[in-house]
């Protein structure tokens, strides 16, 4: 009778786990959907394909690439504390390269290869996209952008980036280095494995640093805002002074005007301005990230007393 029993139960353990078991697919027959979004009823898709159509400052495709990125639990196990990851966490490649990803899954569970920041005026959210649920593998093209700029890949399935699925493509030289990349950078709330409880001094340091930068932004923008009336004399080096930089301001136009009609080549007046409100988005970040910097050295020296709450 035991033996009947442990015969049913192995034959039981087979069949489930024989039923479980998905096979590798590969989604080549997929439906285009237009505008670069293409899928299929078995859980392949591409999001953003762009075979043909040049960024702005791209006058010709200046190389062709092929990548293949792997993505899966044991991939991770390099990186305590992580669950799931890509096979690598850095990829470089020339601005304009037309570059094929090849992605493919190992694990049972759907796993993505999100590129974000893109140009919004060619690639919809500014987003590249590969996905392929269960183990299989799923292609598509972008082509890259000009400039020296780091885009984030990441996998957006709920805690997938945040449990190690994370990476960073440089085009050209890349523009720096994003935090929290397995491997590569430090994590911005790193892993505390000492036992002691949370110290919530550290957030309330943290706020304050923020709230010294940002009382810094609103003094410089108070001050060149508008200034009181001086003398005669005063009032009229600020006249020289302003236009002195009207005249350097033209020049500086003149000198720059070719290079901008390059980059916005092909764009639409919506694209145009999408394009320079992003150009002011990162230059505001740059900005707030110095300031920051900046009086963390300066609180270095000398304590900062925190603000009463």
């Amino acid at each position: 009778m035991v033996k009947t029993v442990s015969i049913a139960a192995l034959v039981c353990a087979l069949s489930v786990s024989g039923v479980s078991a998905k096979e590798f697919q590969e989604h080549k027959n997929m439906m285009n959907h237009g505008d670069g979004h293409l899928m299929d009823m078995d859980g392949g898709m591409v999001m953003g394909q762009n075979t043909d159509t040049l960024p702005g400052g791209c006058d010709k495709i200046a190389a062709t690439k092929e990548l293949t990125v792997h993505a899966g639990h044991k991939y991770s196990e390099k990186f305590p504390g992580t669950m799931w990851a890509f096979d690598q966490q850095e990829y470089q490649f020339e601005p304009c390269t037309k570059l094929t990803v090849h992605f493919v899954n190992d694990d049972e569970i759907r796993h993505q290869w999100m590129m974000h920041g893109l140009p919004k005026y060619l690639y919809p959210k500014g987003m590249f996209h590969l996905e392929v649920s269960g183990p299989g593998s799923v292609s598509g093209t972008l082509i890259l952008p000009p400039g020296d700029k780091t885009y984030l890949v990441h996998c957006d399935i709920a805690q997938h980036m945040e449990k190690g699925m994370k990476a960073q493509l440089k085009v050209g030289k890349g523009s720096e280095d994003l935090p929290s990349i397995p491997g590569l950078t430090a994590s911005v709330f790193p892993d505390d494995y000492s036992g002691k409880p949370f110290d919530p001094k550290v957030f309330a340091a943290q706020e304050a640093e923020a709230k010294a930068a940002s009382a810094a932004l609103a003094l410089a923008a108070s001050s060149s805002a508008g200034k009181p009336a001086g003398d005669a004399a005063g009032a009229e080096a600020d006249s020289g002074f302003l236009s002195g930089v009207g005249v350097v301001g033209l020049a500086v136009g003149i000198l720059v005007a070719p290079l901008l009609a390059k980059r916005f080549k092909g764009m639409s007046v919506g694209e145009v301005i999408a394009t320079v409100f992003e150009w002011v988005s990162e230059a505001v970040g740059v900005a707030l990230d110095l300031v920051g910097k900046l009086l963390k050295k300066l609180s270095s020296k000398k304590a900062i007393p925190l603000p009463d709450k």
